[in-house]
């Protein structure tokens, strides 16, 4: 074997971006080291990995799609490996950044919090808030070290994630709404009625289905929650929210024919960038924690 990890990270982008000169300009390097670099990494593996041709740009082979994400996963291993080397040379934290949905269930969250204070009380802590985005938007500006967030299908490629457990959705809707005198409803009856969608169109989040003609859209769950009490429409919650006791007076758990598979909760940090001692002793509480509150 005589290819490196410097041939694999030029594939990846190359493949990413589908051009040769988009990736030198990206990487700072000249078109021309960039090319020989492919060809090489082709040579050693005796491999055609692009298809080229004038005026068009470079297309993977057969043998190239089925290596990209070989390459993608060695060029990850590599990052968790740097990572891992700094976070052994920095020791532990002084000070560490955690950014959470903003719907996230309290209990779990706030008693990780406190057992953190206990084990690490010199640590300095910054939290933030936000609406569905924001958590990843935050860990990719490098404004926060950890992120607590809904698992959806676009999860920028820059993070790591880790599944800790999941949180049930239900069907609801405000006591004085239509619907809230039928014991059980259907799509077609759920569909005559404006649906309250928590999700923008592209982000893939869970519950994401628009099941009739009318329908608003927000980011966020309590947000919903506030139009559901004003009887504006039916929406699918997290059952914590429809529990906390402002809204569970007023609101009416429907049961349906269909609901949004559970939304999964992740744990998120930059591959980039080490998580410390004390980011990874809490991600084991917050593990422990939301399996105990499920």
């Amino acid at each position: 074997m005589r290819w490196n990890l410097d041939q694999l990270r030029l594939f990846v982008e190359v493949a990413e971006g589908a051009s040769f000169s988009a990736a030198a300009r990206r990487l700072q390097r000249a078109q021309s080291a960039v090319s020989t670099a492919i060809a090489l990494l082709e040579a050693d593996l005796g491999l055609p990995l692009f298809e080229r041709s004038s005026g068009r740009p470079p297309r993977l082979t057969e043998a190239g799609q089925a290596l990209l994400e070989e390459a993608r996963e060695v060029v990850r291993q590599a990052q968790r490996l740097d990572a891992r080397a700094l976070g052994l040379r920095q020791g532990e934290e002084v000070l560490l950044r955690l950014a959470q949905d903003e719907a996230m269930p309290y209990p779990p969250v706030l008693d990780s919090l406190e057992a953190l204070a206990q084990a690490f009380p010199a640590l300095e802590m910054r939290l933030a808030s936000g609406a569905q985005g924001d958590v990843a938007r935050r860990l990719l500006a490098r404004q926060a070290d950890l992120g607590l967030l809904f698992r959806h299908e676009h999860m920028p490629a820059e993070l790591e994630r880790r599944a800790l457990g999941s949180i049930a959705m239900v069907t609801v809707c405000g006591a004085g709404h239509p619907l809230a005198a039928r014991t059980v409803v259907d799509r077609r009856e759920l569909a005559r009625h404006r649906q309250l969608l928590v999700t923008p169109p592209q982000s893939g989040y869970p519950g994401g289905e628009q099941v009739g003609p009318q329908v608003w859209r927000g980011d966020s769950f309590y947000a919903m929650a506030e139009l559901v009490l004003r009887n504006l429409g039916w929406a699918w919650l997290p059952v914590h929210v429809v529990q906390y006791p402002t809204y569970r007076p007023s609101l009416v758990e429907l049961r349906s024919d269909w609901t949004p598979p559970p939304l999964v909760v992740e744990l998120v940090w930059r591959r980039d960038e080490p998580l410390g001692p004390a980011a990874r002793w809490l991600a084991e509480c917050f593990a422990t924690r939301l399996a105990a509150f499920g």
